[in-house]
Order: C-alpha cells, then structure tokens, then sequence
C-alpha cells in the first residue's frame, strides 16, 4: 500500500507543528507537574480546527480522515502527549462510533459536545474485566420502556473531565434473558447514577484523569442505547471496530513521543562534547541513534499504512493491532536509549526525556495490551478463532 501526503495535509500538519512546539511545549511540564487537564490547550485546539476533524460537514465538522487526524496527534505528541490523546479522543474511539452507528439525535448531541470542547469518554475496562472485556459485569436491564444501568468501569480516560460517556453494558430483557453487549450515552451532571468513585495516581500522562466509575440504578432511556445495524448480538463486536481508530490514536501518541526524544537527543549529540569531540562522533552512540531512526520509521510507516487503511470506514483490525504493538514497544526502547544520550542530564526533571519515559509506558497497556493484540494478529493471519477461555479450548478441540 502506497501512503501519499497530499500539499493540504501537509499544510495541516505543519500549522499543527506550529502550534505544537510553540504554546503546547510550553504548557507541557506544568500541566504534568500539577496533573491539571488543560482547559487551555482544549481551546487552542479549538481555534486551530483540530478537535472534530473526523465529525462530517453536515453536522458541524470537517469531515476529515483518519490520516489527517493522525497528521495532528503525531506533532502534538512529540512535545506532549496528554495534549495529544485530547486530539486522538476528539476524533477517534468513542466519538467515531456514534459517528457511524448513532440515531441522528446521537450523532447531533455528540457532535456539538465534542465540538465544544469536551472529550467523550469511552467505557469497557472493568475492575475484574481488563483484557477479558467479554467477562463485564456491568449491566442494563430492560424495566418497561427504561433501561437501568448498575456495575462499574476502570481506568476510564478523562473520568471527572469528561461529560459524554459511551459505556459497554450486557442487556439482558425483563425476563433476565441476555441480549448482548450495548453501548449507552451517558452525560456526567446530567444522568443521574453515575458517579464518579475515584481517581488513579497515575505513573505518567498526569494531566488526563483516569478514573473509576459506578453506574447505581442508573436510569437511561432507549434512546440511550447505541445500535449498530446487526442489533445486539453483534453490537459489541461493531463498536470495537470503532476501537480500530482508537488504537491507531494511540500508536500515533507513542510515535510521536519517541520522535520527540529522538529529536532532542540527536541535536544534544552533536552539542556535547567529551574527550575533546562530540559525542556522536563516538560509533556506539551512532549506532544507538541508527537504531532509533529505524525504529521510529517502521513505526511511522505502519501507523500511516493502519490509517490509510479506513479510508471507508474504520482502519483495519489487524494493521491498527501491529501499528500498535510495533509503535508501543518501540517507543519505550527509543525513549529509554534517547534519556541514555543525555546520561544524567537525562535522569533530571529539567528534561522533558524522564515525563515521556513515563508518558509512554502506558501504551503498551492501555487500549488493549501488546500481548493481547498479539493474539488478534495471531487470529487474523491464521484465520483462526483463538478462544482464551478454558471452555473455548476445550469446545474447540471437540469440534
């Protein structure tokens, strides 16, 4: 698959370069140090055209792709990623499903929420349901023409800051038959039953609250429920299509993470010097930075071949899977190799290098992990259903 830039993408991205390393670089140490969400940067966001990039015209966007989306997160990233997952959240993952499943109330409610600035909040990860989101407890159940929702969400992204929540809860009818996996709009302040319970402290990206949440006689309306067209039973499996964008969001932060490392410590190269000669004159640092350059381009190469890849619909599920598997991993090997450049001037807090040490940790983990996504490409280039249950197992074998 051949990956062409266009001139106006590439004006897109060079004023999300503007903008990046100008007001956005500026802001980042302080809003990691004082884990503050930044109201400030969502509105520059705002100005610049760059939160609803991927909301269509008709209702308010630019009906831009997922390549253009990731254009912007890459250059947000590379100077600070908790900017740069508001951008992946105001254009991807849960907005994007009501984007192509939601009644048109939805998609209008959505669409001028998220184009005034708020980040939806995508729910599915549990306390005792992280990699095993089939095993959720969380629960809607059919009361006359009412929905009740009760369980509780884990690590939900933007929990506390975010007002529109999609939230993944098995239906079950009046007779407490299962129906099938649901997805419900919920908004923070206005629905009542959900509450926030509390917030994680969190190793890195402090500025985006992770959070727990709990859904107690939760009272929804049927125009609550997301409906893909297949209906319920194949409800879950469509929505985490919606996810496949997601994943891309979230392997463009780690690319633009270990690109931003990657940058500094090359200039810091060249610049220090040690036994009388910069130390990039010193083959065992050139090889390290050779190894970074390769790194970063299979990484980015991949990314845009997952992006390129939804031009009609969501990205591919297996190239979103190893964009992100590749990217995740290799941004922590960049990372860690670009902080080693600098010795301890790399270890001080007066570098940005130790905050993307921990920024960019938590995408090998977040948004499915990297083990887990290996058994979706195992899946998919085997043509095989992997069942990781023990019942699977054995079901598969009598068959």
């Amino acid at each position: 698959m051949r990956i062409e830039i266009t001139a106006e993408q590439r004006a897109l991205e060079s004023r999300a370069r503007d903008l990046a390393q100008g007001e956005i670089k500026a802001r980042a140490a302080e809003v990691d140090r004082t884990e503050s969400y930044p109201w400030d940067n969502v509105e520059r966001l705002k100005q610049a055209g760059f939160i609803g990039m991927t909301i269509p015209k008709d209702l308010g966007g630019q009906g831009l792709g997922w390549m253009d989306a990731v254009l912007v997160i890459e250059q947000m990233a590379q100077v600070c990623a908790v900017t740069a997952r508001i951008v992946v959240e105001t254009n991807m993952g849960a907005i994007s499903a009501v984007m192509a499943y939601g009644s048109q109330a939805q998609k209008r409610m959505a669409a001028d929420m998220v184009l005034a600035g708020d980040k939806p909040a995508i729910c599915i990860t549990e306390p005792d349901a992280g990699s095993d989101a089939g095993g959720m407890t969380t629960r809607a159940d059919r009361r006359g023409n009412r929905f009740v929702m009760n369980g509780r969400k884990h690590w939900i992204t933007g929990g506390g800051v975010s007002r529109l929540h999609l939230i993944f809860a098995k239906v079950y009818d009046q007779d407490g038959q299962f129906e099938g996996v649901g997805g419900f709009l919920a908004i923070r302040d206005e629905t009542q039953g959900l509450r926030i319970v509390h917030r994680e402290p969190t190793m890195g990206l402090r500025g985006i609250p992770e959070a727990e949440i709990a859904f107690e006689e939760m009272d929804l309306p049927p125009e609550a429920l997301v409906l893909p067209p297949r209906g319920l039973k194949k409800g879950f499996a469509d929505l985490m299509d919606a996810y496949n964008s997601q994943r891309v969001g979230a392997a463009t932060v780690a690319l633009g993470i270990m690109e931003g490392a990657y940058e500094t410590a090359l200039a810091w190269s060249g610049e220090r010097e040690q036994f009388g000669r910069p130390i990039n004159e010193f083959q065992g640092l050139q090889w390290k930075l050779a190894d970074m350059s390769i790194r970063i381009a299979a990484s980015q190469a991949l990314v845009y071949k997952a992006a390129a890849s939804g031009a009609d619909g969501f990205p591919d599920k297996l190239m979103a899977a190893q964009a992100k598997i590749l990217t995740s991993e290799s941004a922590i090997a960049v990372v860690n190799d670009a902080l080693q450049v600098f010795g301890a001037r790399g270890y001080s807090r007066n570098l940005p290098l130790e905050r993307m040490a921990r920024d960019v940790r938590m995408f090998t983990i977040g948004g499915g992990t990297a083990e887990v996504l290996r058994n979706v490409v195992a899946s998919a280039i085997l043509d095989k259903k992997l069942p990781q249950t023990r019942d699977g197992y054995v079901k598969a074998a009598a068959e």
